[in-house]
């Protein structure tokens, strides 16, 4: 079945008078849908706002048709959700936990439950660990349980928050695999600051800054747009102080201990500047120094 989200101009501002979303329209539908920003960028609060955890000050997001400010459970019957940071009940088992969970989400049928259970459990390669409290879990195990619960029911939208945060190298590849393992039947949203992830795991995405969608697209045709305007040297300290000033410098950072700068220009900056191929990352900071965001409505 396809299934479509769509975001109408949503906004929302906080009590304090922060406004974390600004406008913001996106139109999902089936497959892996990444969202990259730096932390405060405002995903967080999209994806609250999604998941009906808070209402937006503005705007409307149906889901398959529905209206989920008016009917929340349109959403909330058939969603998973793995939110940045999750507690677990002390002194229960992994086994035990999903079965409760499965119960709050309406499987009543312990056979079907069972089954459901010892599948997720297998897939997240948490099968050995089951009758273990969930609580005395790695960070990296935790994470696989917690896309486990997220998967029960079968939801037709799954949202994943910074899911590979403060993972170890090893527990970061095998959850990046368990996540494209997930099927095309779903809308799968990644909201990550983390731009490998993005560019390994996503058919579509977005940039978010400061609360609103500046770009859009597929990772590949964004990047494609920088071709040929990409340059690097690596420099001094002094080097670089000056380069700041003359030229568009879009990162820097350290290769085998020296710097290591990117420049965005339509031709070569001269001095031993070399072209090279774009990556993801490079798009990603060239268009948040941008000081004027798109505000489009992207069909993703």
């Amino acid at each position: 079945m396809k299934n479509t989200l769509q975001i109408q101009n949503i906004s929302k501002t906080y009590s304090n008078g922060v406004k974390a979303l600004d406008d913001i329209s996106l139109t999902l539908s089936n497959g892996m849908f990444g969202l990259l920003g730096a932390n405060g960028a405002g995903k967080s609060s999209l994806m609250r706002t999604i998941a009906t955890l808070q209402t937006p000050t503005s705007g409307r997001i149906f889901f398959n048709g529905d209206d989920i400010g008016k009917h929340p459970n349109s959403v909330r019957s058939c969603l998973g959700y793995l939110p940045q940071e999750f507690g677990v009940y002390p002194g229960v088992s992994a086994e035990e936990l999903l079965h409760h969970i499965g119960v709050l989400k309406g499987l009543t049928d312990k056979a079907s439950r069972s089954l459901q259970v010892e599948s997720l459990l297998e897939q997240t390669n948490l099968w050995e660990h089951r009758k273990k409290h969930v609580h005395t879990f790695s960070g990296g195990m935790r994470r696989r349980f917690g896309i486990a619960q997220a998967l029960l029911g079968s939801p037709r939208i799954i949202i994943v928050d910074e899911p590979t945060a403060g993972l170890d190298p090893e527990e970061r590849h095998r959850f990046l695999n368990l996540l494209s393992s997930i099927g095309e039947k779903q809308i799968v949203i990644l909201s990550t600051h983390i731009v490998a992830d993005i560019y390994n795991l996503c058919t579509r995405m977005a940039v978010m800054s400061r609360g609103r969608i500046i770009e859009h697209g597929t990772p590949s045709d964004l990047v494609g747009t920088l071709k040929g305007t990409i340059w690097s040297k690596t420099v001094t300290n002094d080097e670089l102080t000056r380069l700041l000033r003359e030229h568009h410098v879009i990162s820097t950072r350290l290769v085998a201990g020296k710097k290591q700068v990117h420049v965005k220009a339509e031709s070569s900056p001269g001095g031993g500047f070399k072209e090279v191929d774009p990556t993801l990352e490079d798009f990603y900071f060239s268009v948040t120094s941008s000081k004027q965001p798109a505000n489009e409505n992207p069909v993703l």
